[in-house]
């Protein structure tokens, strides 16, 4: 069987691209395509060959790849993948639109349906710039929805990483979706059910993860916060902070490997899709404190992994954090949950049997 892995576009390292990168080990002998790669920002496929559209000539299109937005469905159209058997596409916005072949099959890993088509406010709120731009923009993106409406019905089976990414591309593509939680490389997380007297906060920051939140919070509280991640937000979320939160910046993977396993709780105040840290701390042996909405709601067990609060407001995350202070956690239990549930082999277990599904035979063919 000849295997055709596609991704969005490959020039940074996100939650999306880790799963890709997970993807491109489980099937070594596939062929990895996509719109534009940047090698020394994304992720590691080793010596494998990157096919890529004709964008990756495009000079600076690596770097400013949201400002190139209308290409990317004629790109994704023009790949020729007819020799493949099966197309394995992961996106959250182009990559389902690849062309098969008749008797081939097409299964999506859906991160999401194409948020700043479907949810433009949200995106021109993060990128501020783009917002003088708002009237053609807006007008652009009402063409890009009915294309993308259109090239959303070329998957023959969808698989979504939440029961709310689910929903949505139900209710905007019409199409049904199994949901399958990601999963984490559990071997990259180290047990600890020692923990420091730290609390901890990992991720970009930009609005939407909330960090204003979190740091109201721990401003009230005077509890030590630690917060590692960099983005656009950081200096305006350090001139709000007090002398018991720090700011640790991008850190590596031994740090945050560290970070995660001392932490009293890992601290998630966004409204994610899925969210990949909430497992990692678990994983790690760590409880999450997070946003009781979203994809945390189908991987975090109130009282047991975790506590949730109600509503995005430091007075509602502060009466999470004090009730889990009075938890006595079975850290180990935590760490149990995660691999039991979130690890690779529990992953491919459960897609294995699917796309066998979708292609009509029992067998496995990994």
């Amino acid at each position: 069987m000849k295997i055709a892995l596609v991704h969005d576009y490959l020039t940074q390292r996100g939650g999306a691209e880790r799963v890709f990168e997970l993807l491109c080990k489980r099937y070594p002998e596939a062929d990895i395509f996509t719109s534009l790669y940047d090698r020394q920002k994304t992720i590691d496929v080793g010596e494998r060959i990157v096919n890529t559209t004709f964008l990756q000539k495009i000079p600076g299109a690596a770097k400013y790849f949201r400002l190139i937005a209308p290409l990317y469905f004629p790109a994704f159209r023009a790949l020729n993948l007819q020799d493949y058997d099966l197309i394995i596409s992961s996106s959250t916005s182009f990559a389902k639109a690849v062309r098969k072949r008749p008797n081939a099959r097409h299964v999506c890993f859906c991160h999401n349906v194409t948020r700043f088509l479907w949810d433009t406010a949200t995106y021109l709120r993060e990128y501020g710039d783009y917002r003088y731009f708002a009237p053609l923009i807006e007008y652009i993106f009402q063409l890009m929805r009915n294309v993308d409406l259109t090239y959303a019905q070329e998957p023959d089976l969808y698989i979504a990483n939440s029961s709310v990414v689910a929903r949505r591309i139900q209710n905007i593509y019409g199409k049904p979706a199994i949901v399958v939680n990601y999963p984490i490389d559990t071997s990259n997380f180290v047990f600890s059910d020692i923990k420091d007297e730290y609390y901890l906060a990992s991720a970009r920051m930009i609005s939407y993860k909330r960090l204003d939140i979190i740091i109201e919070a721990f401003n009230w509280l005077g509890w030590r916060l630690l917060i590692s991640g960099d983005g656009p937000e950081q200096e305006r979320l350090k001139s709000k902070a007090l002398d018991n939160i720090e700011f640790l910046g991008h850190v590596s993977d031994g740090t945050r490997k560290d970070l995660f396993s001392k932490a009293k709780s890992v601290i998630v105040a966004a409204l994610e899709d899925y969210g990949l840290v909430p497992v990692e701390a678990n994983a790690s042996g760590t409880p999450v404190i997070a946003y009781g909405a979203g994809g945390v709601l189908d991987t975090q067990i109130p009282g047991k992994t975790g506590v949730f609060f109600k509503r995005q407001t430091p007075e509602s995350l502060q009466a999470a954090l004090l009730e889990g202070g009075k938890i006595t956690w079975n850290y180990e239990h935590i760490r149990n949950h995660a691999v039991t549930n979130f690890s690779e082999k529990a992953f491919f277990s459960k897609v294995e049997k699917i796309i066998g599904q979708a292609r009509g035979v029992h067998q496995s063919f990994i």
